[in-house]
C-alpha cells in the first residue's frame, strides 16, 4: 500500500449557535476569537497551530503532506449570524479553495450547529458548495463537535464526517488522526466510504466522564475495532438550543462501501440508537434548581475531608451561547453567607477596567455582572479588594498543549468570595483561570465554575464532589420552556 503525500486543503468555520442567546454574532465575533485569512503571511503557521487540528497536523507531518491553508474562523457560541456575514465568510473559504489549485483532499473543522439568517444548516450549505468546487471524486472530510445537529445535506455532500466522542471534548487529536487516515486511503484509491445514519429522538446534556456514558463511548470504540468494515462511529448528542428542523441526536457510522459492511453498519445503527435512547434518563446530567444545588453543595462541604466541592453554573455557560455574566449564584452565596469560595468566570470588561485602574490592593465599590439582559440577573454591588490584575491571562484548553486567552482579567475579594472577572467571554476549562490570578481553587471549600461539562477535565482530580446547578439563564435545562418554532417532534424530554 502506497503512502504518497497529499496536497491537503485545510480550513474551518466553527460556531455553535444558540437561537436563544442574547448576544449577536458577526464577523467581529470571529476577530475576537480566531480569524485567519489565507492572505496573511503567517496563515499556514496559524492554521496548523489550532488545537482542533493537532491530530491532523501530526499525521500530515508524518506523511509529508503539503498543507494548503484557507480561511479558519472560530467564535464563541452566541446567536445566529447575519446572512451577509455568514455568506462573506463562506465565500472567502470557497475562494481560498479555488485559489489553492488542484488538491488531493479537503479537510474542514466545523461544528455542526451553526446558524445564520436564512440558513438552518450552515454546515450543510458549506459542504454542498465545497463539493461543487472540487467535484465528485476529491475526498472531503470534516471534524465535528458531538453537539452537532446532523442534516441530510451534510451527508449528501459525500463528506466523511467524524465527531469527537468525549464530553469534555478531549479527543479531537485522535479523531483528526482517524479522519486524515481515511482521506489518505481514499486519495490512494484503497478505500471507498459509505455513510449510514439514524436519528435518535432525544436531546440532553450527556457527559462522558462517568457511567453509563463512559461505558457507551467504550462500546463505540470497541465497535470500530471489532466489527469488519466499520471505520468510524460517531454519536451526535445534538445541540438543544439551536432551533432547526435538524435539531436532534443521531448515530453516524462510516463503513467500507460494500454490501457486507453495509449490513454490519445497519445492524450497528439499530443497536446503538436503541442503547442511546435506553440510557437517556440515567445518562443526562442531574441539574438541580439553584437553591437545591446549593443545599447539596453545603452538605458536601461539611462531609468533604479534602478538596473543594465544585458547583457548575450550567445555565450561564459562555460555551453554549450564554452571556457569562449572570449573578444568580453570586447573589445566593452572599445571602447564605457562604465563605471560602472561588467563583469564575464572570464576563465583565467594564468592571475589569475599573478594578485594573484602581490597582492591586485597592478597596473600592464595584458593580459586578448583570449587564447583558434579563437572563443575566441584576448587577451586584460589592465593596471589593483587588487581589490581582493581568492583561495576559490564559487558561489551558481541552486539547493538550493548547490554551485560550481570557483577556484583561482581575481577581477581587468580597465577603469571603474570590471572584475572577475577565474580558474575553469564555467558559471555565481548567484551574488556570483561577491560578493565573493568584487563587488556588484546590484550597477553597467551594469552587463555582460557569461551565456545563468541560470543566470536569480540569477539576475532577481535585473535587471532593461535583454539583450541577440549573440556575436561571440562557442554557436552562427546561428546554420545553423555550419558544421553539422548527424543532422536529416528538423528541425526548419534551414528548
Amino acid at each position: 500500500m502506497s503512502t504518497r503525500p497529499m496536497r491537503l486543503f485545510l480550513g474551518g468555520l466553527v460556531h455553535e449557535t444558540s437561537s436563544f442567546s442574547p448576544l449577536p454574532t458577526s464577523v467581529q465575533s470571529f476577530r475576537e476569537g480566531v480569524l485567519i485569512h489565507r492572505s496573511d503571511p503567517r496563515a499556514l503557521q496559524q492554521v496548523t497551530s489550532q488545537p482542533n487540528l493537532m491530530g491532523v497536523i501530526a499525521a500530515a507531518a508524518r506523511h509529508g503532506d503539503t498543507l494548503l491553508p484557507g480561511l479558519y474562523a472560530e467564535a464563541q457560541p452566541s446567536g445566529p449570524l447575519s446572512r451577509t456575514d455568514y455568506e462573506a465568510l463562506r465565500d472567502e473559504l470557497l475562494a481560498d479553495l479555488r485559489a489553492s489549485g488542484p488538491v488531493d483532499a479537503v479537510l474542514l473543522v466545523l461544528h455542526g450547529a451553526m446558524l445564520a439568517e436564512g440558513y438552518h444548516d450552515c454546515e450543510g450549505d458549506l459542504l454542498t458548495r465545497v463539493r461543487e468546487v472540487i467535484g465528485p471524486d476529491v475526498p472531503l472530510g470534516a471534524l465535528l463537535d458531538l453537539h452537532c445537529n446532523l442534516s441530510p445535506a451534510m451527508l449528501e455532500s459525500g463528506a466523511a464526517l467524524v465527531a469527537c466522542k468525549e464530553y469534555p471534548h478531549i479527543d479531537y487529536a485522535a479523531r483528526g488522526e482517524e479522519l486524515h487516515a481515511m482521506l489518505g486511503a481514499m486519495v490512494r484509491g484503497d478505500l471507498a466510504i459509505k455513510a449510514h445514519w439514524k436519528r435518535v429522538p432525544l436531546l440532553g446534556i450527556f457527559g462522558t466522564t462517568v457511567a453509563p456514558m463512559s461505558d457507551f463511548v467504550a462500546r463505540l470504540k470497541d465497535s470500530e475495532e471489532r466489527l469488519p468494515g466499520i471505520l468510524s462511529v460517531s454519536v451526535l448528542h445534538g445541540f438543544p438550543w439551536a432551533d432547526t428542523p435538524h435539531t436532534c441526536a443521531a448515530v453516524l457510522v462510516l463503513a467500507e462501501d460494500s454490501p457486507a459492511a453495509a449490513g454490519v453498519a445497519s445492524g450497528l445503527l439499530e443497536e446503538l440508537a436503541e442503547a442511546f435512547y435506553g440510557i437517556r434518563e440515567t445518562a443526562a446530567a442531574k441539574r438541580l434548581p439553584l437553591e437545591e444545588a446549593l443545599d447539596l453543595a453545603e452538605t458536601e462541604m461539611r462531609l468533604a475531608k479534602s478538596g473543594p466541592v465544585v458547583l457548575a453554573d450550567t445555565a450561564d455557560n459562555a460555551g453554549g451561547g450564554a452571556a457569562g455574566d449572570s449573578t444568580f449564584v453570586l447573589r445566593e452565596l452572599l445571602a447564605r453567607g457562604i465563605r471560602d469560595v472561588a467563583l469564575g468566570l464572570i464576563w465583565d470588561p467594564q468592571a475589569v477596567a475599573i478594578a485594573t485602574s484602581a490597582g492591586i490592593g485597592a478597596r473600592l465599590p464595584l458593580r459586578i455582572g448583570g449587564k447583558v439582559g434579563p437572563m443575566s440577573g441584576d448587577p451586584v454591588d460589592l465593596e471589593v479588594e483587588v487581589l490581582a490584575c493581568r492583561d495576559d491571562a490564559r487558561q489551558r484548553s481541552l486539547t493538550p498543549g493548547g490554551s485560550d486567552p481570557l483577556g484583561p482579567s482581575v481577581a477581587v475579594r468580597a465577603n469571603g468570595i474570590d471572584i475572577v472577572l475577565n474580558s474575553i467571554r469564555q467558559q471555565v476549562f481548567s484551574a488556570e483561570c483561577f491560578t493565573q490570578l493568584g487563587i488556588d481553587p484546590a484550597a477553597k471549600r467551594l469552587v463555582v465554575v460557569k461551565s456545563t461539562q468541560h470543566f470536569r477535565s480540569g477539576f475532577d482530580a481535585m473535587a471532593a464532589a461535583v454539583v450541577y446547578a440549573d440556575s436561571p439563564g440562557s442554557l436552562q435545562a427546561n428546554i420545553g420552556s423555550l419558544p421553539f418554532k422548527h424543532l422536529p417532534r416528538p423528541v425526548w424530554p419534551l414528548d
